[in-house]
């Protein structure tokens, strides 16, 4: 399939103006349907006057009490209604201000829990290539994302990667079907390389985002690394930052493989983007040596706990749960997909539709057969960025899925409350630019 090179000139961005629902306008009047709730964060829209009425609520009271002079109700509300929709032990947390600062944290708990068991030794973490953890240096240091790692390599903390787990794109000689049993067995063989005794963590994203383009584990992985990480005594942390908090059609997305982390970092749609928010979540077990030799996680920064920004998080969670939209998702998850598949499943160019709820990956290749990728050098992912975005969709392609730098994919992941015309609008829009982007052969 042949798409001729161009040169690309820099983009000069509209200025947005007001956004209301699933749409946003910017100061000219356009209007964009928002398709994949910016970097999968919008999952109530925009403009929700609930949410809003309790952020101003808040701000007429006092905007933020500071951590460590005081509590407040919208904190403690919070912390309350999130470990019940965690459910299990994943009872304690520490409130922060985004994705990158939680991943941070829960890198920092866990460190902090073996300090406080007197296993000192026990500093190295293990993540995945393929993985998007965040822009803070540790966070940075686990992520298996090169384009994004290379101007900082050298200050990295140092950690392992193991291989990318995608049934897609299996390792090389591994089938399928198989991709659940070897790339656990890969973490154990790491674990045993290394020694247990210096292994603090294994980090997953449960559903790959950024780095893979909505790419769910397979099968009974996740509760073979479960038991693993509990032989060995390495602490199991969930990146759910792009994939919890109801994205996959369950409150963690790790519910879906019947499996509870040790530690978990959420933010995206915790405050649905009406305020910086974000947690690191951890259980009773990790809780109690820390609290025991420290009193409390050693992590946490000024704006840790915002006021403001729980009560936001709070009325989302409370909309969230009063309106069953977790619900909503997984069963209109399951119609989003087939919608896709039916619309563009069947072009030479679409290689793989994947995900789970609202929060779906669309792989694009040059040969379907082979499933080999686009030349990178023809920039495809950003040509279907700005084709979508003309045609008033926004949606979140990305580069580089495949091996750091080949591979173009497309993550579509709505509000969770949108309707089913709007959904059929993603689709139409997405299928008549992708046409206009790769021509038919």
């Amino acid at each position: 399939m042949s798409i001729a090179a161009s040169a690309w000139e820099p983009v000069v961005l509209p200025k947005i103006a007001w956004g209301k629902g699933s749409y946003v306008y910017d100061s000219s009047g356009k209007q964009y349907l928002d398709g994949s709730g910016g970097p999968a964060v919008f999952c109530l829209g925009h403009g929700h006057e609930e949410v809003n009425a309790a952020i101003k609520s808040q701000l007429d009271r006092v905007a933020h009490g500071y951590r460590y002079t005081f509590t407040s109700d919208p904190l403690e509300q919070l912390n309350a209604i999130v470990a019940r929709r965690c459910g299990g032990s994943l009872t304690r947390m520490v409130l922060v201000t985004g994705g990158s600062e939680a991943v941070e944290s829960c890198l920092k708990i866990a460190l902090q829990y073996h300090a406080a068991r007197g296993e000192m030794t026990r500093r190295r973490f293990i993540s995945r290539q393929r993985s998007w953890h965040g822009n803070t240096l540790g966070a940075l240091s686990v992520s298996g994302f090169s384009e994004r790692r290379a101007p900082f390599e050298g200050a990295l903390v140092e950690a392992s990667f193991l291989s990318p787990v995608n049934e897609y794109r299996p390792p090389m000689g591994v089938a399928p079907e198989q991709v659940a049993e070897y790339c656990a067995n890969e973490l154990e063989r790491e674990i045993l390389r290394l020694g247990a005794e210096h292994v603090a963590a294994f980090i997953f994203e449960p559903v790959v985002g950024a780095a893979g383009g909505a790419v769910p584990a397979p099968g009974d992985y996740a509760r073979r690394v479960r038991a693993i990480c509990d032989r060995f005594g390495v602490l199991m942390i969930a990146d759910e930052v792009m994939c919890g908090a109801g994205r996959c059609g369950t409150w963690r997305a790790l519910e879906h493989d019947g499996v509870e982390p040790d530690i978990m970092a959420v933010a995206k749609g915790l405050a649905a983007g009406y305020f910086p928010l974000g947690a690191a979540i951890y259980s009773e077990r990790v809780a109690k040596p820390i609290i025991e030799r420290y009193g409390a996680p050693l992590t946490g920064h000024t704006f840790t706990a915002h006021t403001t920004g729980c009560a936001a998080g709070l009325a989302v969670q409370t909309i969230v749960e009063r309106e069953r939209l977790v619900e909503k998702v997984a069963r209109e998850g399951v119609e989003l997909k087939s919608m896709l598949r039916e619309a563009i499943g069947g072009r030479d160019y679409v290689g793989d539709i994947r995900g789970r709820g609202f929060f779906i990956g669309i792989e694009l290749v040059a040969d379907r057969a082979r499933k080999e990728p686009f030349d990178p050098a023809l920039q495809l992912f950003v040509r279907v960025r700005e084709r979508t975005f003309a045609n008033g969709l926004i949606c979140y392609p990305a580069g580089g899925n495949v091996d750091g730098v080949r591979g173009d994919q497309i993550i579509v992941a709505p509000p969770y409350n949108a309707s089913r015309d709007e959904l059929a609008e993603i689709v139409d829009k997405l299928a008549r630019s992708l046409a206009e982007v790769v021509p038919a052969p």
